[in-house]
């Protein structure tokens, strides 16, 4: 079949809005992009190296971890602490056991607690203290003091509190940073859009296949049917029609003929096509979206995560409170140094709860593993946490909110050929039933019951199919072929189909008008209900096409959007997506096409329709396997419960402080009530206990319907 080009005033918009991205000036700061073949061998000038350095931290915090746990099984053992605490007496003391215990002890210090030391520099280097710096404070002086007791000092080693501490801190890193996505790899995806090779034209005729990377400005290409287009040019032969839906959200093939500009990437239709190449690498329309993908990305705020946060007033307290305790004591001159410095030590290990380490990882994981179960995929968990702050959700049409294909939705019998409705769309199939054009398999689909037979089927390139069905000579053509052969239609019902932005195509039998078909991106039937719930729950929902005003407003009515944007640019979607922001709003984008991928990016957060595009999977911060746009409804509700569970938890990690602190320093001393550290160890093994149940509750949410 072909893009009906005439159908409506869009279309040659269409035409238009391919050709402006290809002149827009290239600035070369950004740097290019190389294609040199498909399958992923895309090579960019400038390969980021996130998604490398993330595998690598994650396996970093994996081996530490582990080594550090076998390390400390010994360290538990050979602790007179933990051994009175178990009522061993001296069963497992032996000459020089205190020596392994610090030599072991100095191994978890060093190696499992490098991350922590290196990242306080880091932090207090941006004068930003956070969770980094209170577990750094805290194993720095259990391990210093211990050392000193080792060493001499008279009072009790807190070796066994440095290594559970390391373990717990390395075990919920590791979890957290697993939880979190790697570093969008969008750009490599981009280059898989385009073949491995191209059918280079020689003077004399034949063609001879070479690698995109030998392709230059001028020279000539033959694109055979079903083919990608291997760069961005003008059609210098030939007509056809071009699915440029991947690239510029166009649901409607475009028709090409000679004179017109083809994107590279794109799919060509039923008719061969020579090429003559314009733009490659760097200045080619896919570079653009490219450029657009980086910069966007590279602009993306990030919020600071709320353990952070609370780490840092930890620090502040466990620093102030230790030297506070350190000075009374000493002040009162009542117990000695000696005793006066494991009262500050012990309240400053202790104003390090294990909990907090695992209090935001644990829900984390949780909300990551019930997300899957449901289809919805965190890839980039700081978004996922500002998801419960969306204020606007901004909808891709086709893909998205509607099936991206075609579908009949109204069937005209114009007279001629004494065909009713039914029959009109019987004739119709039958011819269609030939073709893969994306028209025909709507028309073909709509179509019940066993169809007739086709002769002498034969595609009209461009404009239509025609075949013998019954002895009668069948043709379904656009409105332009009826206008280059002078035949009128004088039907009001066709205008008014044509003026809502439908295709419609024309039935002739025997030469003559019979029938019109009018055809239209199918909205999803959960597109409804997923824009009713999210306005339920104060959302905005918004849409954006790069479809004609005429079909983006007859969607956007019947979904009862808020508002939309028509015959939008890709280059012009991330600017949009901005446009929306610059309201005061938090805006969540979901699409599936490469050209979202730029808005994808800048949206505060990304979710991608798992059976789009890869590149707008991997431009996302969430992805939708069900391409289920009531999954978009899912991720809000999700968000909030998890958001509820980790101010849950990051409560009572730091809120039993509240009364251990001043057990730890001795307030109640003269009534006899002091906080032992076993007693200490007991109160935060409860406390960890508290945040691991409370955050695998989060599926209590989930059954109460917390957006799932």
């Amino acid at each position: 079949m072909m893009e009906f080009k005439h159908t409506h005033d869009g279309s040659k918009k269409a035409q238009q809005r391919v050709k402006h991205p290809l002149h827009h000036e290239h600035h070369p700061g950004h740097g290019g992009m190389t294609f040199e073949g498909g399958g992923g061998r895309g090579r960019r000038d400038h390969e980021p190296s996130g998604a490398h350095k993330h595998t690598d931290m994650v396996a970093d915090f994996r081996r530490r971890f582990w080594i550090s746990l076998a390390a400390t099984v010994p360290i538990l053992a050979l602790s007179p602490m933990i051994q009175r605490f178990l009522g061993l007496g001296d069963a497992l003391r032996f000459p020089g056991d205190i020596w392994l215990l610090f030599a072991l002890s100095s191994f978890v210090y060093a190696f499992g607690g490098y991350p922590f030391l290196k990242g306080i520099a880091a932090e207090l280097g941006k004068r930003r203290p956070g969770m980094m710096t209170l577990i750094a404070v805290a194993i720095t002086t259990a391990y210093a003091y211990s050392a000193a007791v080792v060493f001499g000092l008279r009072g009790e080693v807190f070796f066994w509190e440095l290594a559970t501490l390391v373990d717990i801190m390395l075990l919920g890193h590791w979890v957290e940073m697993k939880s979190v996505a790697g570093a969008s790899r969008a750009l490599e995806e981009l280059a898989r859009l385009m073949p491995s090779e191209a059918h280079l034209l020689r003077e004399d005729g034949s063609t001879v296949d070479v690698p995109l990377s030998e392709l230059e400005a001028g020279r000539r290409v033959v694109v055979k049917p079903g083919e990608k287009v291997p760069a961005d040019g003008d059609v210098v032969e030939g007509e056809t029609s071009v699915d440029e839906a991947m690239l510029t959200g166009e649901s409607k093939p475009v028709s090409k003929k000679e004179g017109d500009t083809v994107i590279g990437g794109s799919v060509n239709g039923e008719g061969s096509l020579t090429v003559e190449i314009k733009r490659t690498g760097k200045d080619s329309y896919l570079s653009q979206v490219v450029d657009l993908v980086r910069r966007a990305q590279a602009s993306k705020s990030r919020t600071q995560d709320l353990s952070d946060r609370a780490a840092m007033w930890l620090t502040l307290i466990a620093i102030g409170a230790g030297l506070l305790t350190l000075i009374g004591w000493l002040a009162a001159a009542e117990r000695g140094f000696s005793f006066a410095l494991e009262r500050m030590v012990t309240v400053m290990v202790i104003t390090c709860p294990h909990a907090l380490g695992l209090a935001v990882p644990l829900v984390v994981a949780m909300s990551t593993a019930i997300s899957a179960r449901n289809g919805l995929l965190i890839r980039d968990r700081a978004a996922f946490e500002r998801a419960r702050k969306i204020q606007a959700v901004v909808f891709d049409k086709t893909g998205t909110l509607t099936e991206g294909r075609f579908g009949v939705t109204d069937t005209l019998a114009l007279g001629s050929g004494g065909l009713d409705e039914a029959g009109v769309l019987r004739y119709a199939a039958a011819v269609e039933s030939r073709s893969e054009h994306s028209i025909a398999k709507g028309i073909t689909a709509a179509a019940p019951g066993d169809l007739p037979p086709v002769e002498g089927f034969k595609a009209i390139p461009g404009q239509g199919a025609e075949g013998r069905v019954e002895g009668r000579e069948i043709k379904i053509v656009s409105p332009g072929y009826l206008e280059e052969r002078g035949i009128g239609i004088d039907d009001e019902r066709a205008e008014r189909l044509s003026a809502e932005g439908k295709t419609v195509v024309y039935l002739l039998i025997d030469g003559r008008p019979a029938g019109a078909l009018a055809l239209a991106d199918i909205v999803r039937p959960e597109s409804k209900a997923a824009v009713g719930r999210l306005k339920e729950m104060g959302v905005q929902c918004l849409m954006l096409t790069g479809d004609n005003r005429a079909v983006a407003e007859q969607v956007a009515a019947e979904l009862g959007l808020d508002d939309f944007f028509a015959e939008v640019l890709p280059r012009d979607k991330a600017a949009k997506i901005k446009e929306v922001q610059d309201r005061g709003l938090v805006v969540a984008m979901v699409g599936d096409g490469v050209n979202d991928a730029p808005a994808l990016a800048q949206a505060d957060v990304g979710i991608a329709i798992g059976a789009g595009t890869d590149v707008a999977v991997e431009a996302a911060d969430i992805v939708l396997v069900r391409s289920d746009p009531l999954d978009a409804v899912a991720i809000v509700g999700l968000a909030r419960a998890t958001y509820r569970k980790m101010v849950q938890n990051l409560a009572w990690a730091t809120g039993y402080n509240a009364v251990a602190i001043p057990l730890a320093a001795g307030v109640l001393f003269q009534a006899g009530i002091v906080l032992s550290p076993a007693l200490g160890a007991v109160l935060m093994s409860l406390s960890t206990v508290i945040v691991a149940v409370n955050a695998r509750l989060l599926k209590v949410g989930e059954a109460k319907g917390d957006g799932l």
